[in-house]
């Protein structure tokens, strides 16, 4: 079958069964037969009235019923780009977002570059937050917990493949494992902040829903998270948390609540509020 003509169809389909916009599902059909062909798209493009093998028209069909089915691309291809270096991605974990980069560029610019510091990453999943922050400040350690121990597994695989050393992680639900006597220059964490009931849970069906809610408004794990880091913040240590388009007020009244100071939103790349903080004094 000739390239263009599946290309065509396929793009079609995928926008009428996934209510995609047709520019998005035809980007879609053409990264899954990018990768069945191992060519890049701008090929694809070029190339369009080329004829398809019958082993890579079979190898596609595969993935593009796997999507029809709505299974994210990240995990029909297991990775995902994410900070500038491509993570190992599964089921068992959340899909890196373009929108928790903020959470990272915002952590980082609290981390000297200089000098050594001591982060925490609560809720790690596939490592991403915690291990963009290591390889980002080589001087500093970042402690990366989670309570699922498969999540670990992808997390500590994702350390070892990208070559970043300077991150540990460790089974923990939320601060459960970690001595009070640990300190931390920066805590940061993208917990789950999505309502029980929330109607977009539909569209995340694939993805692990611990890892999504949190109790009936969505906020239960900021609020506790919130409460308890300054136990384990050094003095004037900041607290950093990706929340819901709409939790901002919320998140920053529980921080002046909870004693911190400097408190703040930071606007992501849509300019919705996403990640807040505080500062222990």
């Amino acid at each position: 079958m000739q390239i263009r003509a599946l290309l065509q169809a396929d793009a079609a389909h995928l926008a009428t069964v996934l209510a995609l916009p047709i520019t998005e599902a035809r980007f879609e059909v053409q990264l899954l037969l990018a990768h069945v062909m191992q060519v890049s798209r701008a090929w694809l493009i070029a190339y369009d009235d080329s004829e398809l093998s019958a082993e890579n028209m079979a190898s596609y069909q595969l993935l593009f019923q796997r999507r029809l089915l709505a299974e994210p691309i990240a995990y029909i291809f297991g990775e995902k780009e994410f900070y500038g270096m491509c993570f190992t991605v599964t089921p068992d974990v959340l899909i890196p977002r373009p929108d928790t980069e903020l959470l990272v560029e915002s952590a980082l610019a609290r981390i000297p570059t200089d000098s050594p510091a001591r982060i925490l990453d609560l809720g790690t999943g596939s490592g991403a937050i915690a291990i963009s922050i290591a390889q980002s400040r080589p001087l500093s350690h970042v402690i990366a917990v989670d309570k699922s121990a498969a999540a670990l597994t992808v997390a500590l695989a994702n350390a070892v493949k990208l070559g970043v050393i300077n991150v540990t992680f460790i089974a923990s639900d939320w601060f459960l494992a970690i001595p009070t006597s640990e300190q931390f220059d920066v805590i940061v964490s993208n917990p789950p902040y999505i309502a029980e009931h929330d109607a977009h849970l539909q569209q995340l069906q694939h993805e692990p829903i611990s890892a999504l809610t949190a109790g009936i408004t969505g906020l239960d794990d900021l609020q506790k998270i919130i409460k308890h880091a300054p136990q384990y913040l050094a003095q004037n240590g900041y607290l950093l948390l990706e929340h819901g388009y709409n939790q901002a007020a919320i998140v920053r009244e529980y921080l002046a609540q909870a004693g911190y100071a400097d408190i703040h939103s930071e606007q992501d790349l849509s300019n919705v509020a996403r990640v807040s903080w505080g500062r222990k004094v």
